[in-house]
């Protein structure tokens, strides 16, 4: 289980992110000028060079979001200038994109990155560029809204690209398109001029992720342990009854694909962190405060705990804690993640993910649980202290990405094994780049005390 290092604090990792912001402005301009790159949307590396995998594009707005990270973290207007010209010159299609459940990772990671720097100062203020912005994440919360699938307890969910039957637990960290969107003052506006509130299908669908694909130790099948994850419920879109869970990218549905573990942590955090703001009137009619604070606090605990149970003593996880290769590794929870196996990958993307959920979710529990909180948030440092050092973070100039050790997705063969080695190893992914800085972004606030990074400001 994951050793965590009660003594870290956000200042003590002041050292490792120096050499992270120097590597990343490296590799940002390397993927900036590579002509193989100018018109397609990198996924993930082979050889070290990033390549599209066409699937969904979902990670377009990871690239830009990437650059416009840089210049938070160094000030650097270079960074600042690429990635304002690439949001506003290549992700318009992705605001009026239907078919998929990834606006929150999108369009969030670009223009909502760029509208909270601007409210934060950071950027000169122009109040049209402002609104250009908030215009862009209103369309695209509400667009995200209208995938909607109703089920039998009068909850609904945001479906995902496989159809209205599949609620995928990844798309909780795309919340925060809807609560954007709704903290702007947008209403989608369905058939017959039907006004639908966008908090209300927030809070529907982080009830129903925390109802069907996460797991609290209460028998609903013969595999549940509290903090289980599956990475898809699928329901009978004829009367909303839930049938079974499913998994794309996991090993099985009784398993938790780590990835998914990580993304249920990350976005139960920042979408608790949103309620806050949200006055007691906006959730009287949504089931009142209380009560969805309960539901979203369960889920992110039992994730939280599963993680720290089921992941290796340094932090960074295997790809699935029910992998069948891990058989052959011994006792591999008692000793740190061994990237060089000939049995199973680790997903380092899945520890940068869950690295920011560990800290949001200690710094939400600040107040009302400081035990807890205190030792989230040093698991959070802990992860992140790791993923800071060899064999994670890329020094290789010629390695176009940051984090190494990244996973996509194992069961259909994407990821790149190297010659003379039987696992994939070595690779990196531009989520697991993202969130490794946006993760580093948020320790470097809390180490100077600055202002703490969240989209929902008004």
């Amino acid at each position: 289980m994951l050793q965590i290092n009660t003594d870290l604090q956000p200042a003590d990792l002041h050292e490792n992110l120096v050499p992270l912001w120097e590597l990343s402005a490296k590799k940002i301009r390397a993927m900036h000028e590579d002509p193989q790159l100018q018109s397609a949307t990198p996924v993930f590396t082979v050889g070290g060079r990033y390549q599209p995998q066409g699937w969904t594009e979902w990670t377009q707005g990871f690239q830009f979001g990437c650059q416009i990270l840089q210049f938070d973290a160094t000030g650097d207007e270079t960074f600042l200038e690429m990635g304002r010209c690439n949001t506003l010159e290549r992700m318009a299609p992705h605001l009026t994109h239907f078919g998929v459940h990834d606006h929150g990772f999108n369009n969030v990671s670009t223009y909502g990155n760029l509208r909270r720097l601007m409210l934060e100062g950071r950027m000169a203020a122009d109040e049209r560029e402002l609104q250009l912005y908030e215009l862009a994440l209103k369309v695209s919360g509400a667009v995200q809204a209208v995938r909607w699938s109703e089920t039998s307890d009068g909850d609904g969910y945001i479906y995902s690209f496989n159809g209205p039957h599949s609620l995928f637990c990844d798309t909780i960290r795309s919340l925060r398109s809807l609560a954007l969107a709704h903290r702007l003052g947008q209403r989608l506006l369905d058939e017959n001029d039907e006004s639908v509130s966008l908090l209300d299908r927030l809070l529907e669908h982080a009830r129903s992720t925390a109802r069907y694909n996460v797991y609290y130790g209460e028998d609903r099948d013969h595999y549940d342990v509290a903090g289980r994850v599956a990475h898809e419920a699928v329901f009978n879109v004829n009367d909303g009854n839930f049938r079974c869970p499913s998994t794309q990218q996991g090993y099985s549905p009784f398993t938790t694909w780590t990835r998914g573990l990580a993304w249920i942590l990350t976005g139960y955090a920042e979408e608790l962190e949103f309620l806050v703001t949200c006055s007691d009137a906006e959730l009287v009619e949504a089931g009142g405060r209380s009560e969805n604070e309960q539901i979203m606090q369960r889920a992110a605990v039992a994730a939280a705990e599963f993680y720290i149970d089921n992941t290796p003593t340094d932090g960074i996880p295997y790809w699935d804690t029910g992998a069948p290769g891990l058989a052959q590794l011994g006792d591999y929870l008692d000793r740190p993640a061994e990237v060089d196996n000939p049995h199973e990958p680790v997903d380092s993307s899945a520890a940068a993910i869950a690295a920011q959920g560990f800290l949001r979710l200690g710094h939400y529990l600040k107040e009302k649980k400081p035990e807890r909180a205190a030792r989230y948030s040093a698991a959070g440092l802990t992860i992140l202290h790791r993923l800071l050092e060899p064999p994670y973070l890329s020094s290789d100039e010629n390695h176009q990405g940051l984090l190494l050790h990244a996973l996509y997705h194992r069961p259909r063969g994407w990821d790149h094994t190297a010659e003379g080695k039987a696992v994939p190893q070595g690779e990196s992914c531009l989520w697991g780049d993202y969130h490794l800085m946006e993760a580093a972004v948020l320790a470097d606030r809390l180490a100077s005390g600055a202002t703490y990074p969240t989209f929902f400001s008004a």
